[in-house]
């Protein structure tokens, strides 16, 4: 783990060696946090029903399906599921809504992108053209979704 204190604010901050200390434990748990998140994300996809639920709903977007649905699709019985979407929801990969007598899961895309972003922040040491095959791979995504959405 790397704390970083910008020595800008290190003469602002000299004048009590206490604001400092709190300065840098505040930073160095920032960076903390982020780390703990991830491993919290990837723990609550480590799990096969849970891993095929994300990927089924992502396949599924931006509609999504009820609850039953993916239990019916996987072929897990409904408590089971529910207990399972309810790790994935606190984790951040799925949101719900509720729809009627139904309670409709999505993939949050917005964190699987954040979590992509976590493993890439330093992608390649600098030199993003050795990370154009993976890239290009992701932008493939972009294409299928497109041709998906047009379709409707």
């Amino acid at each position: 783990m790397m704390c970083i204190v910008k020595s800008s604010k290190l003469s602002i901050i000299n004048t009590s060696n206490l604001l400092f200390v709190e300065l840098f434990l505040y930073v160095c748990i920032i960076g903390h946090m982020e780390i703990t998140t991830a491993i919290a994300s990837f723990a609550a996809l480590s799990q096969d029903t849970r891993l095929k639920a994300f990927k089924l709903l992502v396949s599924q977007e931006p509609e999504g399906l009820p609850a039953g649905e993916i239990a019916r699709q996987l072929c897990v019985p409904h408590n089971t599921m529910s207990a399972h979407l309810s790790v994935l929801a606190r984790a951040g990969w799925v949101v719900s809504k509720r729809q009627s007598r139904q309670i409709i899961y999505r993939a949050s895309l917005s964190h699987m992108e954040a979590v992509v972003q976590f493993l890439l922040q330093d992608c390649c040491a600098g030199h993003p053209e050795l990370c154009a095959s993976l890239m290009d791979s992701l932008s493939g995504c972009e294409a299928a979704k497109s041709d998906k959405q047009d379709s409707f």
